[in-house]
């Protein structure tokens, strides 16, 4: 089975190779703000942010977006923070169809999940692989993948509520493996 980098490497080969005509078209684009929630995770604490997604719709089914999320509390949210702060950036894909004025869609969204520096020192013991928590301290950036779908909703020509639920998933250092959060994000965008 491929490895998900190599996946998302053959949805972007697939996209570039898109008939030119579909993507001349006249698009649709969306601009607009969120509140998104991330849970679980290898530190099974919830996370709340703000951000913007931007969007373009080349045909009535297809979509591509960029995300852009910041997480702004300190993780875990006690006196031994490991990280100040996460950032959150995801470009991708959605494909689904206008039922009247509301369109059910699924997304990929690869990108990139920033731990910022951590507030404080932080204290770790000297073991072989070091915990999850002393690697991320110093601050450091992982592969990300979400994965998932929602629903959008017209408000007459211009504007859109949007609720998506998905699985991002954030490839951490050796020896750790894939964590899983469940993200859910809710917001607005305008049309233009």
């Amino acid at each position: 089975m491929a490895s998900y980098p190599q996946l998302i490497a053959t949805f972007i080969v697939g996209l570039l190779l898109l008939p030119v005509p579909l993507l001349a078209q006249d698009g649709q684009f969306e601009a607009g703000g969120q509140i998104a929630i991330a849970g679980g995770g290898p530190f099974d604490d919830s996370d709340i942010g703000i951000g913007a997604r931007f969007g373009w719709r080349p045909s009535g089914l297809f979509g591509v977006e960029a995300e852009f999320n910041v997480y702004p509390s300190d993780l875990p949210g006690e006196v031994l923070a490991f990280t100040s702060s996460r950032v959150e950036a995801l470009f991708g894909a959605t494909i689904g169809p206008r039922l009247g004025s509301i369109r059910p869609f699924g997304r990929v969204r690869p990108g990139l999940l920033r731990y910022q520096e951590a507030p404080a020192p932080v204290i770790c013991i000297l073991i072989f692989p070091p915990p999850l928590n002393c690697q991320l301290a110093a601050g450091q950036t992982l592969f990300a993948l979400d994965v998932g779908g929602g629903v959008e909703v017209n408000l007459g020509r211009t504007m859109l509520l949007r609720i998506d639920v998905g699985d991002r998933m954030a490839w951490y250092p050796d020896p750790y493996e894939v964590g899983h959060d469940l993200r859910v994000a809710a917001g607005w965008a305008f049309r233009f």
